[in-house]
């Protein structure tokens, strides 16, 4: 019934930038908190930057002052990668808290997961 569908993955060289887009679709009513996540190989999915419905931000210490998120409507966000590092690498997730109208028109809310895009920091 909703989903997230991100792209902007791929393979940058350390110091590159990317930008990661993630749209939200489907019979949604309202989408509150969004946020990426990654998760590196043989490690734990980790919050890497998040964003209310009312543009406040949060970002974690290591990204700070080079990643950037924002969205734009009520269904997109974006993640701005400047100067990426090799231990940026991982699958990076986004997720959303939506509000959606069920099959029989109910009013529910859960947290929604894209299927992930990979993005590579290497020379």
């Amino acid at each position: 019934q909703v989903q997230l569908v991100e792209s902007g993955g791929g393979l940058v060289q350390p110091g590159g930038s990317l930008r990661l887009s993630c749209t939200a679709s489907g019979s949604i009513f309202s989408i509150n908190d969004m946020g990426w996540y990654r998760q590196a190989p043989g490690k734990e999915r980790e919050l890497v930057a998040s964003i209310t419905s009312g543009g406040s931000t949060t970002l974690r210490d290591s990204v700070k002052g080079r990643f950037t998120i924002s969205r734009d409507n009520a269904k997109n966000t974006y993640l701005q990668m400047n100067s990426l590092k090799p231990e940026d690498t991982a699958v990076y997730y986004c997720n959303a808290d939506i509000v959606y109208y069920n099959d029989y028109s109910q009013i529910r809310n859960r947290q929604v997961w894209g299927q992930g895009t990979l993005v590579t920091v290497s020379s």
